[in-house]
């Protein structure tokens, strides 16, 4: 019986490796290698995360308009009391539930540096936009 449980765990072993080899031949670009690693790691290990942290769990993006690209990310968070999972500086990160519940988004820092923030007039999000006028429009559901 213990060497039955030896070769399936050593099985799943070498599925995972072969199934990085696989992404990682499939896919020469480094962030979506990282990304496709994250979930894995994800899925298989289900780790603790550190109060107060967050982590992107998934990252869509979807640039079929002209000028436009849409991005839809999954963020997993751990966060303190009285903190809820929110964005700052472009990233995932535990914010102050207050912003969250009253929706002043722009209380949070959502823009990187340098970028101006301006909240959407029904309130449903935010804009950021960058010195060149580039502006990127931030909804939440």
């Amino acid at each position: 019986m213990q060497l039955l449980k030896a070769l399936w765990a050593l099985a799943g072993a070498a599925i995972c490796c072969f199934l990085v080899f696989v992404i990682h031949s499939q896919f020469l670009k480094e962030d979506l290698v990282s990304s496709v690693m994250e979930i894995l790691d994800l899925t298989m290990f289900q780790g603790q995360l550190a109060a107060g942290t967050c982590e992107i769990v998934t990252l869509d993006r979807d640039s079929s308009q002209p000028r436009r690209t849409i991005a839809r990310q999954t963020a997993r968070c751990a966060c303190k009391k009285g903190q809820i999972a929110g964005t700052t500086r472009a990233r995932p990160a535990c914010v102050d539930a207050r912003i969250i519940k009253t929706k002043q988004w722009c209380e949070m820092l959502p823009c990187l540096e340098g970028e101006g923030c301006d909240l959407l007039i029904n309130r449903s999000g935010w804009t950021c936009t960058q010195p060149g006028g580039r502006i990127k429009t931030t909804t939440v559901s």
